[in-house]
């Protein structure tokens, strides 16, 4: 039994329905900040359980739970003659696999109309109850946000029946080792979790092991004459005042004992560790190992590349058998998993890797390069390290100094594979710019990158001219259309020799030098404190 599909419509950053279907085993979901990843292991969450934040939703309402623009747009409609009906959230899970659970679970009451087995949690006006109320606060007009007050939650089978979490065969776990609440010293996350590891039996002995030490505690007699002194001290009416500890919960050792690990209090110990230790207690208990979908919550938070491949590995190896969801922002993280696992998300737009037809390349590349286009604002794509350095020293010139990476721009070498990065680019609406060398043909350029001419958010950049010239080198003509011979051609000899250091006694001497010292050559120009000009077309890249 494994979630098929999720539809999410009006939660949070999800306003039109948002729709992501799963591999039966392991998915990874990237994306930058506020693309929506946490919300995706929200709602899903929300719909097998009720929960949200550890909370029962249906007790704790707010209507910051909407979208946004769902919500203005819903308030602006009800200063109008056609006012909008109270928006509602729905979270709809398709379920795969055959069992009897499901089959109960089983039927068309779904917003496809298809006969599937899943179940819907919604958010919605509670009409029935509150339909009056409701209509004479929207005739006084004093409604600024939706009237959650007047709102309900409900779980249904998509068999059109009302249902809990526990008529729902497929359990979850949602992970977050990043959050971190201390209670008394102790972290909240970890005390439940060991907590929840604990038979009953075990608790129960904890507990009295727990009333004995207070009670020691109580009757010390340095306890009891300090409490003596505070009663003469008080003078609160004819009766004693005392400092005591708790002893009327059987659970109170909960909130008051402190986890320790190697004997060093949990909180005091590597945050890296204890992300690796909050995990694998999780995935440990009882409750969450019977959890069939495990949500993980960006796992690389605070680890080195070690204890991330440790933690990665327990979790491919031992859960195996479980469908895991996971949010990141780790290159590393999706590298290990795998690019066939890999759903990039950006601005409600997915795309799978293994669905490209530049797939095969990109299972081959080692992964970082593929999640810096898809976390980008934008991209500018060059063929090597010295174009990079060039375009972004041009960049910082024409910007006050800022990097484009402060901007939100990211400059990415690619060898001659620009265009399955414009394929990937295209598919994620990321905008685009090559810098590309014309070789001396700009038909072929032209011819290469035709498809992607009439596209807004592509732009291909090259020097137009064709130059040529005597040199030759091993009997071959020295091809002067590359960046080389176009820094030189922008500026004059005496201001590359000045900010190269070099002491070149004519022009093709200097190409010599800068086609046999590239990287070189384009770290200095970088680092220079001399400004230089640059080809049009760099010029046109970086343009906004």
């Amino acid at each position: 039994m494994k979630i098929a599909k999720v539809k999410i419509t009006n939660f949070k950053c999800y306003g039109e329905t948002f729709s992501l279907a799963f591999n039966d085993e392991l998915n990874v979901i990237v994306g930058g900040n506020e693309s929506g990843k946490t919300t995706i292991l929200e709602a899903i969450h929300l719909a097998l359980t009720g929960m949200l934040h550890g909370r029962l939703l249906k007790n704790d309402l707010t209507s910051y739970l909407f979208n946004i623009a769902a919500q203005e747009k819903y308030v602006a409609s009800l200063k109008t003659a056609a006012p909008l009906p109270p928006p509602a959230i729905t979270i709809e899970l398709f379920f795969s696999g055959n069992s009897s659970e499901l089959a109960e679970l089983e039927g068309d009451g779904n917003s496809e109309k298809i006969k599937a087995s899943g179940v819907t949690y919604r958010v919605e006006f509670d009409e029935e109850n509150y339909k009056g109320a409701y209509e004479a606060l929207v005739a006084a007009g004093e409604m600024a946000s939706i009237p959650v007050e007047y709102y309900t939650a409900t779980m249904r089978s998509f068999a059109r029946k009302g249902i809990t979490s526990r008529n729902i065969p497929i359990k979850s776990a949602l992970i977050d080792s990043s959050s971190a609440r201390l209670q008394n010293g102790s972290d909240v996350y970890v005390s439940r979790i060991i907590r929840d590891a604990l038979e009953e039996t075990e608790r129960a002995s904890i507990s009295q092991a727990h009333r004995k030490l207070k009670e020691a505690f109580v009757e010390d007699k340095n306890l009891q004459l300090i409490n003596e002194r505070i009663t003469k001290a008080a003078k609160i009416s004819q009766k004693s005042v005392s400092i005591s500890v708790d002893l009327s919960s059987q659970t109170a050792w909960e909130s008051s004992l402190m986890t320790y690990i190697d004997f060093i209090p949990f909180q005091y110990i590597g945050k890296g560790e204890q992300c690796v230790i909050k995990t694998k207690l999780a995935l440990s208990t009882k409750k969450n190992a019977e959890a069939t979908v495990i949500l993980l919550e960006e796992p690389e938070n605070h680890l080195s590349h070690a204890r991330l491949n440790e933690l990665i590995a327990d979790l491919t190896a031992q859960h195996g058998e479980k469908q895991i969801i996971i949010s990141t922002h780790s290159s590393f993280v999706a590298n290990k998993l795998g690019l066939d696992q890999l759903i990039a998300l950006r601005d409600g737009k997915v795309v799978r890797i293994s669905e490209l037809q530049a797939s095969d390349f990109f299972r081959k590349l080692a992964g970082y390069d593929t999640l810096r286009l898809a976390l980008a604002k934008k991209v500018i794509l060059v063929e090597g390290d010295s174009d990079e350095l060039v375009v972004q020293r041009a960049y910082m010139d024409a910007n006050g100094g800022r990097l484009p990476i402060q901007d939100g721009i990211d400059v990415i070498s690619v060898g001659t594979a620009f265009l399955r990065f414009l394929e990937l680019a295209l598919a994620l609406k990321v905008p685009a710019t090559v810098v590309t060398d014309n070789d001396g043909d700009t038909a072929a350029v032209e011819k290469k990158y035709a498809s992607f001419q009439s596209d807004s958010s592509i732009k291909i950049c090259f020097d137009p001219d064709v130059d040529v010239g005597p040199l030759k080198v091993k009997d071959k003509t020295f091809n002067y259309n590359t960046l080389e011979p176009k820094l030189l051609k922008a500026n004059s000899l005496a201001t590359l020799n000045t900010v190269l250091g070099t002491a070149a006694k004519s022009e093709d001497e200097l190409h010599l030098y800068m086609r046999a010292n590239k990287t070189d050559c384009a770290l200095t120009i970088f680092s220079s404190k001399t400004g230089i000009n640059y080809p049009d077309y760099i010029t046109r890249a970086i343009a906004p």
